[in-house]
């Protein structure tokens, strides 16, 4: 483990997970609509955070992306395939492979700078590479079924030795 602006990265190898996705595909702004409209899917499918875990898939930096083009998954992981539904929630996989990890404890605010901090200087520093698949996040815990100081985030930049 190394340890640097307070940030602890962990190499870790995740298994391939199977996830249950709504793309948002809009401004941030508006991820709110997505997250109830996952949020709807997941209970009617008995998918609760206790059951399932949930993740958040991260293609793109909103402080540099257009609003239009801006990509973002929410996810929890399922047992068998996403059938047809009315939210347009689909079936996809986390890969399989090496990641840095970041656990980060309390809200949001600290995010940007665990994802800035792992991309721009711990990547830099180590002799590993981005894999083909962007970061993404698990949520351990969050609120309500916790206080937002005790949510609970796995932060996962997938990677691979420089020769492979």
């Amino acid at each position: 483990m190394n340890k640097a602006d307070n940030f602890e990265v962990e190499l870790v190898s995740f298994p391939e997970t199977a996830v249950a996705v709504y793309e948002h595909r809009a401004a941030p702004s508006l991820l709110g609509n997505s997250i109830a409209q996952f949020i709807s899917w997941r209970k009617e499918n008995g998918l609760s955070p206790t059951k399932s875990k949930t993740f958040n898939i991260i293609y793109d930096d909103p402080g540099v992306t257009a609003n239009a083009n801006f990509r973002f998954d929410l996810a929890c992981t399922i047992k068998k395939a996403v059938e047809e539904n009315k939210q347009g929630v689909i079936s996809k996989v986390i890969p399989a492979g090496q990641c840095a990890k970041v656990r980060l404890i309390g809200g949001d605010e600290k995010l940007a700078a665990v994802i800035n901090f792992l991309y721009h200087q711990w990547l830099s520093e180590s002799s590993l590479a981005l894999r083909d698949f962007p970061l993404f996040l698990e949520r351990v815990s969050f609120y309500p079924e916790v206080t937002e100081a005790d949510s609970i985030m796995d932060i996962y930049l997938p990677i691979h030795k420089i020769d492979e």
